[in-house]
């Protein structure tokens, strides 16, 4: 089976809920060889950004809450890209907002699709170099964390752990030690 004989066919779609974070569509979509039809449930949301801040052997980590794990995640910096915002503009506005630091270089890493069986946006990848203290966190009215220095290796001894339970932090630690590892 050639690739294109792979995609189905978009019949109809519904919004069944619409949320400040995403909203929850259904779509009908019909197989390609046409034996199939159903809805299909897609989570569509604002892409993400997520920042690896670099300080010597360490990276700058964020600690806070997270209400579906019911837990403290220690995670990289990042979070939505707002309207009319390239995913560097939101990376060093979250960069900034969160840990008070700024970047003077910024590496795009690359990006992934945080679950395509039923999500539709992207998490977009940047390490952080040369940072400069601003002194100030910019934290938005409902974000409540806390941001240190962790050695490097103990993150990437601890990553996937109950403290960093985050996936998606997975997913930016591999993205950042492929560059590391790659001829630049």
């Amino acid at each position: 089976m050639n690739e294109n004989s792979l995609a189905w066919t978009e019949n109809s779609s519904k919004t069944l809920l619409e949320t400040k974070v995403f909203s929850v569509e259904s779509i009908n979509c019909t197989a390609p060889d046409g034996r199939v039809n159903g809805d299909y449930i897609v989570l569509n949301s604002h892409d993400w950004v997520c920042v690896i801040p670099v300080l010597e052997n360490d990276f700058l980590m964020v600690k806070q809450w997270r209400h579906g794990e019911r837990s403290i995640s220690i995670e990289f910096p990042g979070g939505v890209i707002d309207d009319g915002e390239t995913p560097e503009e939101a990376a060093r506005r979250e960069l900034l907002e969160e840990t008070g630091f700024k970047s003077e270089k910024l590496i795009y890493l690359g990006s992934v699709n945080p679950n395509p069986a039923i999500m539709s946006n992207h998490m977009h990848f940047f390490a952080a170099e040369k940072l400069i203290p601003t002194g100030e966190q910019h934290l938005d009215n409902d974000e409540y964390l806390n941001y240190m220095r962790v050695n490097q290796k103990e993150v990437m001894s601890k990553m996937g752990s109950s403290e960093y339970p985050h996936a998606l932090m997975c997913a930016a630690l591999l993205k950042y030690i492929q560059w590391k590892n790659t001829d630049k």
